[in-house]
């Protein structure tokens, strides 16, 4: 099937007049786009990641770098890539692709609906023999993205398997801000984080966070809300989430945006990465036939 006949199909299936649509996307990977009057917002077949999201009257809240990859099996640089079911590498398997393997697979567009002036997308994606070369569990993994005023983000994993099992997952958000060297995050002071540039020392954050360096900090036992503060493009991206108890920051800074061939060199100025997620000590463990929904709230606050 071509990928046209295949997005018209899914147009036939999910399509509502005004509102939604699936297009082809970067090299037609199909995508659906929604329009509404509080905001509008893309989000990819592949990765069932966001790529763009604004609200009424402001810049995109989503960073996306012009370098990114749009192939079957390679990730999307920026936008909101799903990690699952680990972050990062693999413990105990060097080869496994980073940040698990949902973010580089197309997802099955399972719902599109419209209330007032929202509307909800539903992804999901299962476990196969691809799937269980890396993770030995039949799962099905379900992302639901309502776009409005705010952008919600629910993350849905349900274990099919007979047996518990064990998954780190976050949803790695990268948001545009006018200067990375200029923004702050407010709401982690006093709390302990581990810091990966330094051998995951644990150490303790004084104040709001500032970017003077690479950052890749995962701050521990948060389930409260953050503030991105942005005096470039003037407004205050808030973070709120449930059943997530670490935060993670990530700006790969100078030296390391030079490594990421998919990331130009200057680009690191204008992301900086807000997750939610649980991740290391705060895996979750998931008996059989139960149900995980992990979940984030974007909202963009303009100022003054």
């Amino acid at each position: 099937m071509s990928t046209a006949t295949s997005i018209e199909d899914l147009n036939r299936q999910f399509a509502i007049p005004g509102v939604a649509e699936i297009v082809a996307g970067n090299n037609d990977l199909p995508k659906v786009r929604i329009t509404l009057p509080s905001a509008t917002a893309e989000i990819y077949l592949h990765g069932a990641q966001v790529t763009s999201y604004k609200p009424a009257g402001s810049e995109d809240a989503i960073f996306l770098s012009e370098h990114s990859s749009f192939e079957h099996g390679k990730a999307i640089r920026g936008g909101i890539p799903v990690c699952f079911p680990w972050f990062r590498n693999k413990v105990d398997d060097p080869k496994a692709p980073s940040h698990g393997f949902v973010r580089t697979k197309a997802w099955a567009l399972s719902a599109l609906s419209h209330h007032y002036d929202t509307a909800t997308v539903t992804f999901t994606t299962e476990s196969d023999d691809s799937t269980r070369a890396w993770f030995p569990f039949d799962f099905r993994l379900t992302h639901r993205v309502t776009v409005g005023a705010e952008l919600k983000l629910e993350l849905i994993m349900s274990n099919l398997d007979t047996k518990p099992l064990r998954f780190e997952e976050a949803l790695h958000t990268y948001h545009l801000v006018g200067d990375a060297r200029k923004v702050s995050v407010a709401g982690l002071d006093a709390v302990d984080f581990l810091d990966n540039t330094d051998g995951n020392k644990e150490k303790l954050q004084q104040g709001d966070l500032h970017f003077t360096r690479a950052t890749d900090f995962v701050f521990l036992n948060t389930s409260h809300s953050v503030d991105l503060l942005d005096p470039t493009l003037k407004r205050r991206i808030r973070i709120e989430k449930k059943n997530s108890m670490t935060t993670v920051v990530w700006n790969p800074w100078q030296e390391g945006a030079r490594s990421l061939a998919d990331l130009g060199d200057n680009e690191w100025t204008r992301m900086a990465c807000v997750e939610a997620s649980n991740i290391r000590a705060f895996g979750i463990d998931l008996p059989a036939g139960e149900e995980h929904i992990m979940s984030a709230t974007i909202r963009v606050i303009p100022r003054d």
